[in-house]
């Protein structure tokens, strides 16, 4: 059973747009979108567990340059 997440991403600003192009590039990202709101972008990810999730989310989506901060809410239903 995998694990989903809705991730709220921080990015420097003007930069959402761009940022979001590379999470979408991102394996296991199904969704990045530039956003209106207290965040830029919203993602939604993927991973076969939470170990797995928290590695994609550290090593590669906060990586990417521009990201500034990240939140993180694992889907429970």
């Amino acid at each position: 059973m995998s694990v989903k997440a809705f991730i709220l991403i921080d990015t420097s600003p003007g930069k959402a747009r761009e940022v979001a192009a590379k999470i979408r590039g991102v394996p296991g990202v199904s969704v990045a979108h530039a956003v209106t709101g207290p965040h830029d972008i919203i993602a939604i990810a993927e991973a076969a567990d939470v170990t797995s999730l928290g590695e994609l989310i550290v090593h590669k989506i906060q990586s990417v340059t521009g990201v500034n901060r990240s939140l993180t809410s694992i889907v429970a239903d």
